[in-house]
C-alpha cells in the first residue's frame, strides 16, 4: 500500500531527477557548443537516464529556449514534437543556455 507520504516522497524525487537531468543533457550538448549535437549521440553519453526522461528534457530545454533543435538532414529547424523521430534531431546550446551553464541566469528547474 502507497501512502499520501510515499506519493509526495515519489513526486519530489522524479521531480529532483528531472532538474539533474536537464543540466546533465544541458552539458553534455555544451561539450561542442560551436557544433551540432545528434540527439543519440547525447542520450548514448548519459548511461542510465531513461529514454521518456531524456526526451522530457529535450523538450523542456528547447521550450525554454536553451537549446535549439533541427533535423540532421534537411537543417530545418524543428521542436521535439514535429520531428518522427528523435534521432533525426541534432541539437545546439543557445546563448540563453551558455548564460545558464556560465552562472549568469538561474533556472530553478536546471541544475547548471
Amino acid at each position: 500500500v502507497t501512502t499520501m507520504d510515499d506519493k509526495d516522497a515519489i513526486k519530489r524525487m522524479r521531480q529532483g531527477q528531472f532538474v539533474a537531468n536537464n543540466g546533465r543533457v544541458l552539458r553534455i550538448i555544451n561539450l561542442l557548443r560551436h557544433k551540432y549535437e545528434r540527439l543519440q549521440d547525447v542520450k548514448y553519453a548519459i548511461p542510465g537516464i531513461p529514454e521518456d526522461r531524456f526526451l522530457d528534457s529535450i523538450n523542456f530545454l528547447d521550450a525554454a529556449g536553451y537549446i535549439k533543435l533541427r533535423h540532421v538532414t534537411t537543417r530545418e529547424e524543428l521542436h521535439l514534437e514535429d520531428a518522427d523521430d528523435y534521432t533525426d534531431l541534432e541539437a545546439k546550446v543557445t546563448a540563453t543556455g551558455i548564460r545558464l551553464l556560465g552562472g549568469e541566469i538561474h533556472d530553478r528547474m536546471v541544475d547548471a
